[in-house]
């Protein structure tokens, strides 16, 4: 898919009823970046690393949009911008205004969710436009249907959409890469079995985390096909359907590190998304690559009850989130509201680590005409953050994955499409998240 060209873009264009734009070279732009949703909790995060980049070391033209301009006003000089900092005034449902908005700037941000609600406008607007777009969402279901309606209207016009840049599916994604680029420069082929195990998680949930992923329950327990779609670790690769995946609801004893692990409540989103980058990728980890992703509970005995427990908290989880009275009451009288979430101090002092443990398939040829091996190969690394994963490493990660896209991920390797951050922009991206996010990616052991 990757190299994937259509076979007339001018006739393409036609049959979807667009105008072809001018190279994106030649198309003026007042902005390099503007940022929508800059009065959340999280977008203010994004501004707030936004406006202390080094303005020497790469200068960048951007704005700050929003409903609200004494909201944006007040951001301003919260983050200690300049008055000359942009502040562009747009509603996400007025059609009109996300198209004369995309249009000023090379790349949308995008913060304001739940985008099944709010997200619809703005996207359209970038693909049909050719803006790149960036966002944080972790809602399969729709992004399953944009990438079915805005995927042909994208490759057309040159827009790059790249969804789930933030703690949802950065380092799940960027680590799964960062671990198959070792695999073949260790071995000289892909791992075909991958585990993502969170090792350690510290931090918390804003109020439009848990709005988005209360909206994805509340539609799919009005429509049995968007829930059959939740469960579907292929939902976001139209047209391929892989092997059976790794069962991720029970405990479950991990031989490779001799530890006990549970369900972790991250895995249904994550893991459509590696799938979908390897489908993009052109299937290089292979057409029968499998990955499941897991919470490490400990070893031994305790391990053990802890998977036990998490297992049990799960179900019951899900059980009570089922119910639309048990939804409501949580969300009016104990879940943070849009708008809240950690504070500083909290969010400085979280942090993640997530273990990658990998194994080869059995060769079946060697260098120099040798007996193939008998023993699968394997490879660990370990991805950390120190920052609260979905807050203050955040920020960082869509904003540097938004400065790559600008800068790094050139249009004729990654032209205009939909696309998952590990396949738009893949170890590019990592050595930025290194460099300035706050995240490592490191071998911890390889063996045969």
């Amino acid at each position: 898919m990757r190299n994937f060209v259509a076979q007339s873009s001018r006739d393409l264009a036609l049959v979807l009823g667009l105008r072809l734009l001018k190279p994106r070279i030649d198309r003026l732009m007042t902005f390099d970046i503007v940022l929508f949703g800059a009065t959340g909790y999280t977008g203010r995060l994004v501004a707030e690393t936004l406006q202390s980049l080094d303005p020497t070391a790469q200068p960048l033209r951007w704005a700050m949009a929003g409903r609200s301009l004494e909201k944006l006003k007040a951001i301003r000089a919260a983050i200690g911008a300049p008055e000359t900092l942009p502040l562009l005034v747009a509603d996400a449902n007025d059609s009109g205004a996300m198209q004369q908005l995309v249009r000023q700037t090379r790349l949308v941000i995008s913060t304001v969710g739940p985008y099944q609600r709010y997200g619809d406008v703005l996207v359209e607007a970038c693909a049909r436009e050719g803006t790149d777009y960036v966002d944080l969402c972790g809602e399969s279901t729709w992004m399953a249907d944009k990438i079915r309606q805005l995927g042909d209207i994208a490759n057309v016009s040159g827009a790059r959409i790249v969804f789930s840049c933030g703690f949802d599916s950065v380092p799940f994604d960027l680590g799964v890469v960062f671990l198959q680029t070792e695999a073949k420069r260790r071995f000289g082929q892909p791992l075909a079995e991958v585990q993502g195990l969170m090792r350690v998680m510290k931090g918390g949930f804003s109020g439009g985390t848990i709005a988005s992923a209360l909206a994805t329950i509340e539609a799919s327990s009005r429509d049995p096909g968007l829930a059959a779609m939740m469960e579907d670790p292929f939902a976001l690769t139209p047209g391929f359907k892989g092997p059976i995946q790794p069962e991720g609801g029970s405990p479950k004893f991990l031989e490779s590190i001799g530890a006990w692990s549970g369900p972790f409540v991250m895995a249904p989103i994550n893991t459509k998304n590696v799938h979908r980058t390897n489908a993009l990728l052109n299937h290089a980890w292979g057409r029968g690559f499998t990955y499941e992703e897991r919470m490490l509970a400990g070893k031994g005995e305790q391990g053990r009850r802890r998977a036990l427990e998490m297992a049990r908290n799960a179900r019951w989880q899900n059980r009570v989130l089922a119910w639309p009275a048990a939804r409501w009451c949580l969300q009016r009288w104990v879940l943070p509201k849009p708008g809240e979430g950690p504070t500083a101090q909290q969010r400085e002092r979280g942090h993640f680590e997530i273990l990658f443990v990998g194994r080869t398939g059995r060769s079946t040829e060697v260098p120099g005409g040798a007996e193939p091996k008998g023993m699968a190969q394997t490879l660990i690394t370990v991805v950390t953050g120190d920052r609260d994963p979905g807050y203050g490493s955040t920020a960082r990660m869509i904003a540097q994955s938004a400065l790559c896209l600008l800068h790094e991920a050139d249009q004729s390797v990654t032209p205009g499409g939909v696309w998952t951050p590990g396949a738009a922009m893949g170890m590019l991206l990592v050595q930025r998240l290194r460099q300035y996010a706050g995240l490592t990616f490191e071998i911890e052991s390889a063996a045969a």
